[in-house]
């Protein structure tokens, strides 16, 4: 069972922390992520740091995506809904993984700069939220092997 992080209560960001988290290391994960919030909090003084990660979160979740299906020998990239829980995933995984591929700066630093990016709707989540509805919205001519 999933409970609240210590600092907010938000379930939300507990997920995030254990997503975040390495080799069961969850302190140092916490670290990094409040970190995160406390840069978030000076860079925008008049918005709460939790809300400003929740909308950022908001902002990357994809809301329709391809999925491969075999029709006859051919494979379609087939658009598709996604669900709830699915969105909340890859959201985080989109994030934490821009977050990793940038070098040079402490995690905590990239972690504050992308939430803030994908808050002000920039930055890679977010381009990668949008390629993924601009495939789906190339591959609408399969949309009705969806079934």
């Amino acid at each position: 069972m999933l409970t609240g992080d210590p600092k907010f209560g938000s379930l939300l960001a507990s997920k995030f922390i254990n997503c975040m988290m390495w080799s069961g290391k969850k302190s140092n994960a916490q670290r990094v992520f409040y970190g995160a919030l406390d840069i978030i909090h000076e860079k925008i003084k008049d918005a709460e740091p939790i809300e400003v990660f929740t909308q950022a979160l908001e902002n990357v979740k994809p809301n329709i995506e391809v999925r491969s299906k075999r029709v006859g020998g051919a494979s379609y990239q087939v658009p598709m809904q996604v669900n709830r829980t699915r969105q909340q995933s890859l959201a985080i995984r989109w994030i934490l993984g821009a977050c990793r591929e940038k070098k040079g700066r402490p995690m905590h630093e990239k972690l504050a700069g992308e939430i803030l990016q994908a808050y002000k709707r920039e930055g890679v989540a977010y381009t990668k939220r949008e390629n993924v509805h601009r495939m789906a919205d190339a591959n609408k001519a399969f949309a009705h092997f969806a079934w």
